[in-house]
């Protein structure tokens, strides 16, 4: 492969967070006593106050809002109820991604164990697509569903509905996605975006919405919200998948959440958790590890295999199913990095290097993991990335989009809709399908509008760092209080922290199967200690290391398990010489 197609950035520009309030952060520093660097860290997100570093390090189960302050919960509750006292049959319906699965697995584990006539739905990701398909709906009706409850979907779904309510199927849309202008006729709207729902946090993934109903639910029986902590694993799980902010109820949610999946997880999740020895879980894993599993059986198979798992009470049972994601999970490695490599060679024998954008398609290319493999292509190229497949059913180019931050993806699709048949999405990520005739003008138009935004040149990636240390700054209290900012993620993420004047003890060294990683051993002047560093993808630096002595970098830190032993060291993010 030309090194000339490879946009791969050894270095990315490196932007300093905003200098916090001094005043604040002396504040910090005194009443919790904590150090220095410690309280800038916390007024950078925010904290301010005793009460905030209060909820902030101890989360309580008091934080979790009362779901009656969600529009139309009242109606959601009372028509559950009524459909249970009525004997009638019950649909879950969710999407076939991780945060659609693990909706419907918390709430029909939940009324499983009160009630028998009850069935979940996944579309199919290749015969009906995304969200309330019509073919759900007829299957509704024609097997006698009297209510549908739709989990992470359905907010945009005002045809679909109305089939149902035409055909005598009740729904009740619980979505977390931003709402059209005209929503769905259905009987309750569980969806705090809604302009007139007052409920005080926004940001709740689907799985998010579901737990809000087995939370009301539980108290119309009189329980306290302990009852429900069981299900706070796999909301866990929800919350990292979707990338949903981390911050006040989801930052609650999730720290209750890994509580429960590192102490007892249902036997679903227990089986996956098995491929990675973990001491304790945290959110990265349920993104890299976890997420990536339970989707396969959405891309390679079908998202009821996953929703089986997830619901799964008997281990015997759990361990056949999570055999089936396994193999899936296999499965969709082999067929992204087949296609990574196939849209590699396209873009080498096919488009120009300075091109702003990257459009590659196949007939023969699987639905399932095209979304996957664009993420992989902003990896080497950074820019706005587009990978398609045929629907022969459809006779139609479909595929994923993804972008890169400083990009809004959306606004730049409609901005062209004439020439695309269908699309949907946000900012970063978007699906979309395009007429065989008019995909040579999508092409040209969607380079020419992404050029038309950038006229100073597509942007560097983007690295955001939260201070300056000296290595001596990193004693074992400020690991331990830093390990407190956890669980990180959106909104809260961990900490980026730049060192200059590193220097490698000498016994740096390439690692891994493709030798791609740097084994550092570091110190910078400011203390006779030593610290273990890794640094994936820098291999190539190792030459110049060696030759030029001094260097900065940007890291976070972590600790690394080996052979029994827990090591802190530093995870290298990017690397510079002659940084001033």
């Amino acid at each position: 492969m030309s090194a000339v197609y490879f946009r791969i950035f050894v270095t990315m520009k490196w932007t300093f967070a905003p200098e916090p309030d001094p005043a604040s952060v002396k504040h910090m520093e005194e009443v919790l006593n904590v150090p220095y660097k410690i309280a800038r860290l916390l007024v950078r997100r925010g904290i301010e106050t005793y009460d905030q570093a209060r909820k902030f390090f101890k989360p309580s189960l008091d934080d979790i809002y009362d779901p009656y302050l969600m529009k139309d919960m009242d109606k959601a509750v009372r028509r559950i109820r009524e459909a249970m006292s009525r004997g009638e049959k019950i649909l879950i319906y969710g999407d076939y991604d991780v945060d659609g699965t693990t909706a419907v697995a918390i709430l029909y584990s939940f009324l499983r164990e009160r009630y028998p006539h009850l069935e979940f739905y996944i579309p199919d990701r290749n015969k009906e697509g995304y969200g309330i398909s019509f073919r759900g709906v007829d299957y509704a009706a024609d097997n006698g569903f009297g209510l549908m409850i739709a989990l992470d979907c359905g907010i945009k779904a005002v045809e679909q509905v109305r089939r149902a309510r035409e055909r005598g199927v009740d729904v009740i849309v619980g979505d977390h996605h931003t709402p059209g202008d005209e929503l769905p006729p259905a009987v309750a709207i569980l969806n705090p975006k809604q302009k007139d729902c007052t409920y005080p946090f926004k940001e709740l993934s689907g799985a998010g919405i579901a737990f809000k109903i087995i939370q009301a639910l539980n108290a119309e029986e009189g329980h306290t919200i302990d009852k429900i902590i069981p299900y706070l694993d796999l909301l866990a799980v929800s919350i990292a998948a979707d990338i949903v902010p981390i911050v006040d109820e989801n930052r609650t949610l999730m720290y209750f959440g890994l509580q429960q999946l590192n102490l007892m997880p249902r036997p679903g999740l227990k089986v996956l958790m098995r491929t990675m020895r973990r001491k304790q879980w945290e959110v990265s894993d349920l993104v890299f590890v976890l997420a990536p599993r339970i989707n396969s059986a959405g891309r390679m198979e079908h998202g009821k295999l996953a929703v089986k798992l997830l619901i799964q009470t008997d281990d015997h049972k759990a361990e056949e199913l999570g055999a089936l994601i396994e193999e899936n999970n296999r499965e969709r490695r082999e067929t992204d990095q087949k296609i990574t490599d196939d849209a590699l060679e396209k873009i080498e024998k096919h488009i120009d290097p300075e091109s702003y954008t990257t459009v590659v398609y196949d007939r023969e290319w699987h639905k399932g993991v095209v979304g996957i493999v664009a993420s992989r292509l902003i990896e080497r190229f950074y820019r706005p990335t587009i990978v398609m497949t045929y629907s022969e059913t459809d006779n139609l180019w479909v595929g994923s989009a993804r972008s890169i931050h400083e990009f809004d993806l959306y606004d730049v699709l409609n901005s062209i809709e004439e020439y695309i048949h269908q699309f949907g999405g946000h900012k970063f990520a978007a699906g979309l399908s395009v007429e065989p005739e008019k995909m040579q003008d999508f092409i040209r138009a969607f380079e020419a509008e992404v050029r038309r935004r950038f006229p100073d040149g597509l942007p560097e990636p983007e690295i955001l760092i939260d201070d300056e240390l000296d290595l001596i700054d990193i004693s074992p209290k400020f690991y331990r209080l830093l390990k407190k900012f956890a669980p990180f993620g959106p909104g809260n993420m961990k900490p980026n922290f730049m060192t200059r004047g590193l220097r490698d003890s000498g016994f740096a060294r390439r690692v891994g199967k493709e030798q791609n990683h740097l084994k550092l051993t570091l110190m910078d002047g400011t203390t006779r200690n030593f610290y273990a560093a890794i640094a994936f993808g820098k291999g190539d630096l190792l030459e110049r290391i060696k030759q030029q002595g001094e260097f900065a970098a940007v890291y976070h830190l972590e600790e690394n398990q080996w052979n029994g032993r827990t090591t802190l060291q530093l995870n290298v993010k990017d690397i510079k010489f002659d940084f001033q």
